[in-house]
């Protein structure tokens, strides 16, 4: 399971030119989901994903979680993510998880960072969908569970 993960000051996401949701300071996660993927995995990276720490304390080093600063969160399922990039000039997808078994894992992400205490924001999965948001930093990073 691959997470890229944004912090940022606010993000909406829009489907079909209508805004679905909006988030302020916290993060924006498009997530990737691959053929081994399973729910061991998603519990593993959403307790990443709250505790990672990349928010900056008082002394501007970055020491403070998403629940430390009572933050934000964005979920995107990002089929791309899982691409296979190092040869050629095209990506290929043989990694990804194929679709029907990919959106139920998201949606048991989904339901999971739910009963958490953090406000959540989600995307749809298989949309085609727009991403609006204002990087802090920027800091961005790449996590792999």
């Amino acid at each position: 399971m691959i997470a890229l993960l944004q912090r940022t000051n606010w993000a909406r996401l829009t489907i079909d030119g209508q805004q679905r949701c909006e988030i302020g300071k916290g993060l924006v996660v498009f997530v990737g989901i691959e053929k081994d993927d399973d729910e061991n995995k998603a519990d593993r990276l959403l307790h990443r994903l709250r505790s990672y720490r990349v928010f900056a304390d008082a002394e501007g080093k970055m020491n403070l979680s998403l629940l430390d600063i009572a933050g934000d969160i964005l979920l995107v399922s990002q089929f791309t993510l899982a691409a296979t990039t190092d040869k050629g000039l095209r990506p290929g997808f043989s990694s990804a998880m194929p679709p029907a078994q990919a959106e139920p894992l998201y949606d048991y992400m989904v339901r999971q960072a739910s009963t958490h205490k953090i406000t959540l924001a989600t995307g749809v999965f298989g949309a085609d969908m727009k991403v609006a948001l204002e990087n802090d930093g920027p800091v961005t990073f790449l996590l792999k569970v």
